[in-house]
């Protein structure tokens, strides 16, 4: 996670300070147990951050700039570009994903600002895989980008329990690589054997508008 030009103490806390807010959450981290991670005096986490909650914006503007490339750069393909990298090498990106996991439901803006660009980023990934052909186009783009961003980031948010459903105790990249193959065959070659229960949903609700 850390670039080699940036090693300093500042960095070395933001980056304990991310691995500890994505393994443990935000309340049940100290600045103590961040010192220590540091290998840094509590006192030094204050200076240069001034507090945990300061630390922690801080923390959140790191990760949104690794995942976009730039600050202000909170549309497009790129974002989820990059999120899908970081899938595909879990094991080395680890801290950053679970930091995310934990932006995205601790009900912070910038949590939902996060949210927000990984969906546009996803509907921009669609029109393009659309116009090259590779992908259906859908006639509420944005149901399915927000759907599909969900379906991403839920191994996230819910890694204990995907995890244990595997028999292991954590998540590692041996098991996004044992899911791979089964999701792009799902989405590849869909659920349903046929379109019965489509054609079921759309006389339902064309039966709701008639009444």
């Amino acid at each position: 996670m850390r670039s080699v030009e940036d090693l300093t103490a500042r960095a070395r806390v933001r980056d304990a300070a991310i691995d500890l807010f994505g393994r443990r959450g935000f309340e049940r981290t100290t600045v103590r147990d961040i010192a220590a991670a540091a290998e840094v005096s509590p006192g030094l986490v204050l200076h240069h951050f001034g507090s945990k909650a300061e630390l922690r914006d801080e923390c959140s503007e790191f990760v949104v700039e690794q995942l976009f490339g730039q600050k202000d750069a909170l549309n497009g393909p790129d974002g989820a570009r990059v999120l899908q990298s970081w899938m595909q090498d879990y094991d080395r990106f680890r801290p950053l994903l679970r930091y995310i996991a934990h932006l995205l439901v601790d009900g912070s803006d910038a949590g939902h600002a996060l949210f927000s660009s990984l969906v546009e980023g996803t509907r921009a990934m669609l029109a393009e895989h659309a116009e090259a052909g590779l992908v259906r186009d859908f006639a509420d783009p944005q149901v399915m980008a927000t759907y599909l961003t969900v379906f991403g980031l839920a191994p996230l948010i819910l890694e204990s329990h995907v995890a244990l459903s595997f028999g292991q105790p954590e998540m590692s990249g041996a098991l996004q690589a044992r899911a791979a193959l089964p999701l792009l065959d799902f989405f590849t070659h869909g659920l349903y054997t046929d379109d019965r229960f489509l054609r079921m949903a759309h006389d339902a609700l064309d039966g709701d508008e008639r009444s």
